[in-house]
């Protein structure tokens, strides 16, 4: 009970405090202000970036294995022409990996092109992104329908024109028209549309854009495509693990079975490279690290002037109440609890300059997700952060002028 008498009315002081020189406290705690703003704001900006990168990152499937010319773990100008020469990887890499492999769940092949204008009567959508895929594509993908259906197999199989558009492809070209089952043109030639998938939203770290996708079995595509345009013409073989097996299992697997398919001799190096999500995550991890780092040290310079600041407010308050300070000490409160009630109300301080300082951020944060496609959001451990580091400035603060007040004489200090 004596404590928590002690913290309110240590909290009340503060107040008055804040009260009674409002231009000197608030000038006194605008540092610890920009200080939790610098800091705070930093890592919001960095955890939404975090986010945002890790969600496009997402989208390719954690679970999934990529095979691709050129590493993911390397600069590709350090190696280049090395990496320039290998085979990219190809349909019949696909169906022999799918006949041979007994852990993959799902391997889908895909090619992607643009430059193409697709027209409704008197609608038409320019440098369309269109993408051809084998029949799995969308199980390793999981993309929504969200009106319509997929392909069959029998379209696959033959190459039908049917097509599913994007979100934003279908809504430039169709409006509020009904897309499902209508004829469009593209490639000289007449498509139905059987789907149309789901939106994604807006996120600049989107990989693949399937909101502007024009989506066609790979058979069709091809027929179309020159496959073998390395300039105009990219390439996906994509193989999804088993839920029971780890990608590493999966790894060695494709490993022995891409030699064998290519005919690579004992001694001779892998011509190819088998790539994950994890590895652009791990690369990116040291640059928030740093990035975080470097928004926690300019923030640190405004907080050692905010604690000056606070320091000088606490010193000026135990002068002011000597006389009380005491009085208290004659009644008998020990030196704990006026040292107490001074580092309470330091702290009490600190907390009022950081919460100014989260409100400026959460502004900020509020404002740029409004304005721009880069989603930004002040999440609660960031908030409870930059609390915490509001409390640990209070305490450091305000220890020596409460020390400095529990150690007074109380004669003396009644004097004064």
């Amino acid at each position: 009970m004596i404590l928590l008498k002690v913290i309110y009315e240590s909290s009340l002081q503060a107040f008055q405090s804040l009260a009674g020189n409002k231009l000197r406290t608030f000038l006194s705690l605008l540092g610890i202000s920009i200080g939790i703003f610098c800091i705070i704001s930093v890592k919001s900006a960095v955890d939404s970036l975090q986010e945002n990168i890790v969600s496009g990152f997402n989208e390719l499937g954690s679970d999934v294995i990529y095979v691709d010319k050129f590493p993911w773990d390397e600069d590709p100008e350090q190696n280049y022409w090395k990496y320039a020469r290998r085979p990219d990887p190809s349909y019949e890499d696909y169906e022999f990996i799918k006949r041979r492999s007994e852990l993959a769940e799902q391997v889908a092949y895909t090619i992607f092109t643009g430059g193409r204008t697709i027209k409704y009567k008197s609608s038409s959508v320019s440098n369309a992104f269109i993408m051809g895929s084998s029949q799995e594509y969308q199980k390793i993908q999981q993309l929504e329908i969200e009106r319509g259906r997929y392909f069959t197999p029998q379209e696959e199989r033959t190459g039908s024109n049917k097509l599913i558009l994007g979100n934003t492809v279908a809504t430039e070209l169709f409006g509020n028209e009904q897309p499902v089952g209508k004829n469009v043109k593209i490639f000289g030639q007449k498509f139905q549309v059987v789907g149309t998938l789901e939106a994604e939203g807006e996120n600049m770290f989107n990989f693949i854009n399937f909101d502007e996708v024009i989506w066609t079995p790979f058979s069709t595509a091809k027929k179309f495509v020159s496959v073998k345009d390395k300039s105009s013409v990219g390439r996906m073989l994509n193989i999804k693990a088993k839920a029971e097996n780890g990608l590493e299992e999966l790894k060695g697997e494709v490993t022995g079975i891409l030699r064998a398919k290519r005919r690579l001799k004992p001694l001779e190096q892998d011509n190819f490279s088998l790539n994950e999500v994890s590895v652009l995550t791990d690369l990116l991890d040291d640059l928030f690290s740093v990035l975080s780092l470097v928004g926690i040290v300019i923030g640190l310079f405004a907080l050692i002037v905010g604690m000056f600041s606070v320091a000088n407010i606490m010193f000026v308050s135990v002068r002011e109440r000597t006389n009380i300070i005491g009085i208290k000490k004659a009644l008998g409160a020990k030196r704990n609890i006026i040292l107490l009630e001074f580092l309470v109300e330091a702290i009490i301080l600190c907390i009022f300059g950081g919460m100014l300082g989260l409100a400026l951020v959460l502004g900020v944060v509020s404002l740029i997700s409004a304005v721009s496609p880069f989603q930004m959001s002040l999440s609660f451990w960031n908030i409870m952060f930059g609390v915490g580091v509001s409390i640990v400035v209070g305490i450091i603060s305000g220890i020596l002028p409460a020390f400095l007040a529990a150690k007074l004489d109380p004669v003396e200090a009644i004097r004064a």
